[in-house]
């Protein structure tokens, strides 16, 4: 709108005056004209003389005027209302969200997490996922979950991301550095929840455990086990790599005890088609090895490999 101003002003230079003079206006002058004239500014300096100058001015520069105000102020309050009802959102959204879980990396370690989550029947708004890449936020909030963009090693955006109210948090960045400090971050600002880590290397396992992680995976090294035991064993890497594949075959999975298995043995449930790797008891895990529970009690539970539910359908 302003480049067509501009043009039908200069093309009928003659009948506009500038500060008294008549005639001889530039195209930088009716640039000026146009900018002036179309955000309703008006110095006045450059005017219309000339009948049809002016009657241009009414019938075609005048609708000019009105669009581009129209646009302007619609393009604002677009924005505008667009920020506030995001930010509306946002704090709603934060106000009611609990003890969800907190994914901070949405690389292939993320993705995998997020969807080892869904398969054990996680609710896909109750996970929330952390990234400095957009692509990565958008990917993410195109698989149904809450995208937060920004660094996780920073308290605001952890914040963004209600972390202070999460049960569990996922740190799946690329650089073990950038995950230590993310750790620490995570574990000062939610002191409860459950924070799993993973680690490029093994040499910096312990030092993610002093910086607040429950449980370190060594993503490098569990992968260079895994091909060593496929190697020595195919039957073996095949029971691992299905185990590790929550979508089918087998699965292991952490549940509490039903009524019918209240006094039973943990090896009482192999005719079942469980087998007990471990028996959680007040918050301690007896592995199936030490044969330290010999009946199961109230309020246990139970670490098991079994068929996938889902697979079975």
């Amino acid at each position: 709108m302003v480049i067509l101003t501009s043009t039908i002003v200069w093309a009928e230079g003659d009948c506009y005056q500038d500060r008294g003079e008549q005639g001889g206006l530039s195209w930088i002058d009716s640039l000026y004209y146009a900018t002036v004239t179309l955000s309703t500014t008006g110095y006045g300096d450059i005017t219309p003389v000339c009948e049809s100058a002016r009657m241009v001015n009414v019938f075609v520069i005048t609708p000019l005027r009105f669009l581009f105000l129209i646009v302007l102020i619609g393009t604002t309050i677009e924005v505008l209302t667009q920020r506030t009802r995001e930010q509306m959102r946002s704090k709603r959204w934060r106000n009611t969200v609990n003890d969800h879980t907190v994914i901070i990396g949405y690389g292939v370690k993320g993705r995998a997490a997020a969807q080892s989550l869904i398969d054990a029947g996680t609710d896909r708004h109750e996970i929330v996922v952390v990234a400095t890449d957009r692509a990565e936020v958008d990917e993410a909030t195109r698989d149904g979950f809450v995208g937060v963009v920004g660094d996780g090693r920073r308290e605001n955006v952890l914040r963004d991301a209600a972390i202070d109210r999460a049960k569990r948090i996922v740190v799946a960045t690329n650089e073990d550095d950038t995950t230590i400090l993310v750790t620490l971050t995570a574990r000062r600002l939610s002191p409860h929840a459950t924070i799993v880590a993973a680690a490029r290397e093994a040499q910096n396992m312990e030092i993610l455990r002093q910086s607040g992680a429950n449980n370190v995976i060594p993503t490098a090294e569990s992968a260079g086990r895994l091909m060593g035991l496929s190697l020595l064993s195919s039957t073996a890497g095949e029971l691992m790599e299905d185990l590790l594949d929550s979508g089918r075959g087998l699965e292991v999975v952490e549940r509490e005890i039903t009524r019918d298995e209240l006094g039973q043995s943990p090896t009482d449930l192999d005719a079942s088609g469980q087998i007990v790797l471990a028996v959680i008891r007040k918050g301690v895990a007896h592995r199936f090895d030490t044969n330290d529970i010999t009946r199961l009690e109230p309020g246990d539970r139970l670490v098991v490999i079994r068929h996938n539910p889902s697979e079975r359908s």
